[in-house]
C-alpha cells in the first residue's frame, strides 16, 4: 500500500513539474508576457477559432489588452511570441536570414511540399525567387504578360454577363487560376481530364491546421487534394519534356534549368515550387478581388472617382477597344490607392511566421533561440495612431503617397527579402479587372454571403453574388 501511494505521489509531482515547465519555459533572460495555455494543445483551438467581423481577431484582442503588443504563447506545437508593434515586426523583416528566417506550421509545409520556395533561405532562396521572377517580375508582366492577363479578363467577364448573376469569389478564382494554369504550365483546364482546380478547393481549410492525418480532418483532405495535384504536375512534366512546343512556359524554363550541370534545381523542388506558387497566384489574389467588389458597392463616392480615372483612359485612347497598355496601368493612380485601402484594411494574411535563429533581445525581452515569431500587420494597419478612423474604407487617405512599396505602417505584402513575389502580378490583375468592371460592365451585389476570417485569411461559405450586364 505505500509502495503504491509512493509510485502516485511520484507521478503526480512529475506531472505537477513537467506542468511546471510547460508554463514556465526556459529563458536566458526575461520572457514577454502570456500564458503557454494547456499542456501539448497550447491555445491551439482558440487560435483556429474562425470569426465573422472585419475587426481583430478576438484572440489577439483579448491578449494585447491582457498582456500588451508583445506576448507569448503556444499554438500548433511551438512556442510562439506574438509581435503587433511596428517597430519590432519592421525589425523582423529586416534582419531576415540573420536572427529570424522565414517559417511555416507543419501542416503547412507538408501540404505546400518542404522543397518549394518557403522551404530554402540565403543563396538557394534568392536563386529560386529569380526562377519565378521570369514569370512575374515587372519586366516579364510589362513584355509578356500584360496583353494574356487582359484576354483572359475580358473573355471571363464577357461570360459573367451572359449569365446575368455570378459568384464572385468563384468567378474571379476560375480567372486567375486559368491565367495562372496556362502561363505556368501550359495547362488548359477545359481540355484536361483531371481537374486540377478542383485540387486545390479544399487547401484554405486546412493550411494552418492540427496536422492529424485520418479521413474527416481538413489536414487530410489537403493531402489526398495535393496528391491529386502532384499528379497532374508530373504528367505535364513529362509530357512538356518530351514534346516540342512553340509556346514556352514557366515548366519548360524550370526543366532547361534541371538540365544544367551546376544547378541547384531538381524535378522535386521544380514541382513544389509550382504547386505552391499556382495555389498563391489565385487564392489571395482572388479573395482580395471580391472583397474589392464589397467595398466598391458599398461607397458610390469611391466608384464614381474609379469610373472617372478609368473613362478618362479611355478617352486618351486612339481606339477605344484596344487593350490595356502599360503605360496606361502604371497612370492608374486611384485605382492603387483603392488597392491599397482594400489590402490593408481586410488583412488578408493576419499573421507572418519567422523562425528565431538566436536569442534575440527586443523591448526589453528575450526571445529563445529555436521559438517562432509572429508578425501581425493588421494590428498596424488598423492602429488608429497610424491611420485616421482606421476601419472606415477611405482610399484618399493614400494621396500623395508611395503607392507601391511596403513600410513600418504598411505591410500588406510582406517585407525585407521575403516581400511578396507576386506582388506586381497580382497588383496588374485587380487593375486591369476593375478597368473593365469601371467602363464596360453594370453591375451590383445582390447577397453578400457568408464570409468568414481563419488564421490564414478569407473564406466564403456561400460566396458573394453579383448582378452584371454588358454596357451598350
Amino acid at each position: 500500500m505505500l509502495f503504491a501511494c509512493a509510485i502516485i505521489a511520484l507521478i503526480v509531482m512529475l506531472f505537477s513539474h513537467w506542468v511546471y515547465r510547460w508554463r514556465n519555459p526556459k529563458c536566458n533572460g526575461v520572457l514577454p508576457p502570456g500564458s503557454m495555455g494547456l499542456p501539448i494543445i497550447g491555445e491551439t483551438i482558440e487560435y483556429l477559432t474562425p470569426y465573422a467581423t472585419d475587426d481583430l481577431p478576438p484572440f489577439l484582442q483579448k491578449r494585447i489588452s491582457r498582456y500588451g503588443p508583445i506576448f507569448r504563447t503556444n499554438i500548433l506545437g511551438q512556442s510562439v511570441v506574438i509581435s503587433t508593434d511596428a517597430e519590432v515586426n519592421y525589425r523582423v523583416f529586416q534582419q531576415e536570414n540573420n536572427c529570424f528566417e522565414l517559417c511555416y506550421s507543419e501542416s503547412f509545409t507538408r501540404i505546400t511540399g518542404k522543397q518549394g520556395l518557403a522551404g530554402y533561405h540565403g543563396d538557394f532562396h534568392k536563386y529560386l525567387r529569380s526562377l519565378m521572377l521570369k514569370l512575374v517580375s515587372p519586366e516579364a508582366l510589362r513584355e509578356k504578360m500584360i496583353n494574356d492577363m487582359v484576354d483572359n479578363t475580358r473573355e471571363h467577364l464577357s461570360s459573367w454577363s451572359k449569365l446575368g448573376k455570378v459568384d464572385a469569389k468563384d468567378g474571379t478564382d476560375e480567372l486567375l487560376f486559368k491565367l495562372a494554369a496556362e502561363k505556368m504550365l501550359g495547362y488548359e483546364e477545359s481540355k484536361a481530364r483531371k481537374k486540377l482546380r478542383e485540387c486545390y478547393s479544399t487547401l484554405m481549410d486546412g493550411l494552418i491546421s492540427i496536422p492529424l492525418n485520418f479521413p474527416g480532418t481538413a489536414f487530410y483532405a489537403c493531402l489526398q487534394g495535393r496528391k491529386k495535384a502532384m499528379k497532374v504536375i508530373k504528367d505535364i512534366f513529362e509530357m512538356r519534356r518530351s514534346g516540342n512546343h512553340t509556346k514556352r512556359v514557366l515548366v519548360d524554363h524550370l526543366l532547361e534549368e534541371i538540365e544544367k550541370e551546376d544547378t541547384f534545381l531538381n524535378e522535386e523542388i521544380a514541382m513544389d515550387l509550382l504547386f505552391l506558387f499556382l495555389f498563391a497566384a489565385h487564392e489571395t489574389t482572388a479573395t482580395v478581388m471580391t472583397l474589392t467588389l464589397r467595398f466598391l458597392n458599398d461607397h458610390p463616392n469611391v466608384m464614381a472617382e474609379l469610373k472617372r480615372e478609368h473613362e478618362k483612359i479611355l478617352k486618351m485612347r486612339e481606339t477605344k477597344n484596344s487593350r490595356v497598355s502599360w503605360k496606361e496601368y502604371k497612370s492608374m493612380t486611384f485605382t492603387h490607392m483603392v488597392i491599397n485601402e482594400v489590402v490593408r484594411v481586410i488583412n488578408v494574411a493576419p499573421g507572418i511566421f519567422r523562425k528565431v535563429l538566436k536569442d534575440v533581445e527586443i523591448k526589453g525581452y528575450t526571445i529563445p533561440a529555436g521559438w517562432k515569431i509572429m508578425v501581425c500587420p493588421a494590428l498596424i494597419h488598423l492602429d488608429p495612431n497610424r491611420y485616421d478612423n482606421p476601419y472606415e474604407f477611405n482610399p484618399w487617405r493614400w494621396e500623395g503617397k508611395d503607392l507601391h512599396t511596403g513600410s513600418k505602417n504598411f505591410m500588406a505584402f510582406g517585407g525585407g527579402v521575403r516581400l511578396c513575389v507576386g506582388a506586381d502580378f497580382a497588383k496588374l490583375q485587380m487593375s486591369i479587372f476593375l478597368h473593365y468592371m469601371a467602363t464596360k460592365y453594370t453591375w451590383r451585389v445582390i447577397d453578400e454571403g457568408d464570409k468568414i476570417r481563419i488564421p490564414i485569411g478569407v473564406r466564403f461559405r456561400k460566396g458573394l453574388r453579383i448582378e452584371i450586364s454588358e454596357n451598350e
